[in-house]
């Protein structure tokens, strides 16, 4: 859909231009500069959902494009659109990014403008990723986004945030490279950077099998899967609380989101090949990581790990459907798979952004991460143990929560497959249950366990606020998951019919 108003460019700068401003400003006027940010996050909010409302279901065509000319003579240009796969994760960006800010009201006592500069920043950086459609543009957006997240973690984070920090960058930025090697081949074959044309262009084999893994090894650690997991647990524990939601909730579902754009549609005979390969990555990630998650003993690493588990559904989700299609020879069983492994990465967004807000509710009154410095809370913060419960529950894929749905089509899709697959992959709502059940029970349930629990104050109306708000969500896509899957499922089926389509010649 054309639109005379640049949509995509203002949810992208918007948020940088305000953070910049922020930063002008500086720590002289602290409420000034509170109040501006959460303005900015929530005019970017209700941008994203006037945007949603012109929104067009019935097409898999990019909608809202806007296109200049950037750096004519290496034909890259400033080229923006999105359709049903990118549009739902700007909107989970603009709504969890509203939700951290006000979250952080009272608890970033230092630089604050700077706190609250990074993270309007780091939105529009994020946006810019899902909404570009020049590979080059991906790529710097991919990499800037980096910076505000370098300094949130470094600057804000714990006694090991400089480790955790630098551990974060390298990975990052090393998986990365070999993306740009990939993406400069691919120009060299095609004369653009234009993702559409990418898209089109016809590759062997072997050279698909080269991109593919450059591609892997910068969104695989993105996302991430195992073995290039480990920076995660630490950049999670050493992160402020808001680094932490924001890094769960969105940051990781970039990695997804290049297998979806990139991956799959450049590379589909590759993609193919070696399907078993990335289905046996996302089992291993699904089932032993979900058994480290059951002896930690530090919550937001119990989380962290939580999320590589999850995530493993994702993209199984994504890359089974070839399994699928070979079995059944029909493409619905791959789109519900596809759709399944989408919908985990919004759905897991929601619930881990909230239960990292409820380990900082938290940590902010006992200043403990560790499982074993609490018992008994809901007998001093009933409202927050009730929230928290429903959070637990939801990760652990109770039907009636977001967590159900994607987990459900996914393992429904892999059952066309192969029945080994889907048992493993059942597997994770065992594993999940056991370790986030077991979590909740020592730190909500049981006797008071010190008097630090004694002296806990339930959760004041902000936080309340927050919490109920991502409850809200939470039950409404586990009970009315439609508006997502509306809105996807044109892009899907044409995604996975565009990737059956051979591109060896």
């Amino acid at each position: 859909m054309e639109l005379s108003l640049p949509i995509l460019s203002l949810l992208i700068w918007t948020p940088i231009l305000g953070g910049i401003w922020v930063l002008y400003v500086g720590d002289r006027q602290e409420d000034t500069v509170k109040l501006f940010s959460f303005i900015v996050s929530i005019l970017v909010f209700i941008i994203s959902v006037y945007a949603y409302s012109q929104f067009d279901n019935s097409t898999s065509q990019f909608q809202f494009n806007e296109f200049r000319e950037w750096i004519p003579v290496f034909n890259i240009n400033y080229h923006l659109g999105v359709d049903g796969i990118a549009f739902p994760l700007i909107l989970l960006t603009t709504f969890t990014t509203m939700l951290v800010i006000l979250s952080a009201w009272e608890v970033i006592e230092v630089r604050i403008s700077q706190f609250m500069a990074a993270f309007l920043i780091l939105e529009g950086m994020m946006i810019g990723v899902f909404a570009s459609l020049d590979a080059i543009l991906f790529y710097f957006f991919w990499e800037a986004m980096l910076i505000p997240m370098f300094l949130i973690i470094g600057i804000w984070g714990g006694p090991r945030r400089v480790y955790a920090t630098i551990k974060f960058f390298l990975y990052t930025f090393l998986g990365s490279v070999f993306m740009l090697i990939a993406l400069l081949y691919l120009y060299s074959k095609s004369g653009s950077f234009n993702l559409l044309d990418l898209h089109q262009l016809p590759l062997s084999l072997e050279a698909q099998k080269l991109i593919f893994i450059a591609f892997f090894l910068a969104f695989a650690v993105k996302i991430p899967m195992w073995p290039v997991h480990t920076w995660l647990p630490d950049a999670h524990v050493e992160a402020p609380t808001a680094g932490s939601v924001i890094l769960a909730a969105i940051m990781l579902k970039m990695g997804g989101y290049g297998f979806l754009r990139f991956s799959l549609p450049i590379t589909p005979d590759a993609s193919m090949a070696l399907d078993g390969f990335m289905i046996t990555l996302s089992l291993i990630a699904v089932v032993y990581i979900g058994f480290v998650a059951l002896v930690q003993t530090d919550m937001k690493k119990l989380i962290a790990y939580s999320s590589i588990s999850h995530m493993g559904f994702v993209t199984l989700g994504f890359f089974v459907g070839f399994a699928i299609f070979a079995n059944t020879d029909s493409s619905s069983g791959a789109v519900i798979a596809l759709e399944g492994g989408i919908m985990q990465m919004i759905s897991h967004g929601f619930i881990s952004g909230a239960l990292f807000l409820c380990v900082g509710v938290l940590y902010d009154r006992v200043h403990s991460r560790e499982i074993s410095s609490y018992g008994g809370v809901a007998n001093t913060m009933p409202k927050f143990a009730a929230l928290m419960m429903l959070f637990a529950m939801a990760n652990a894929g109770l039907p009636g929560t977001s967590g159900f749905v994607g987990e459900f089509l996914v393992i429904l899709g892999s059952y066309q497959a192969n029945f080994w697959i889907a048992f493993l992959a059942a597997i994770t709502l065992i594993l999940g249950a056991a370790y986030t059940l077991w979590m909740y029970k020592r730190v909500i349930f049981g006797e008071i366990a010190n008097d630090n629990v004694a002296e806990l104050k339930d959760i004041n109306s902000r936080e309340t606020f927050i919490l109920v708000i991502l409850a809200i969500v939470v039950l409404l896509f586990g009970i009315w998951p439609a508006p997502i899957f509306d809105m996807m499922h044109p892009s899907v089926e044409n995604l996975f019919q565009h990737v059956l389509q051979s591109k060896t010649g």
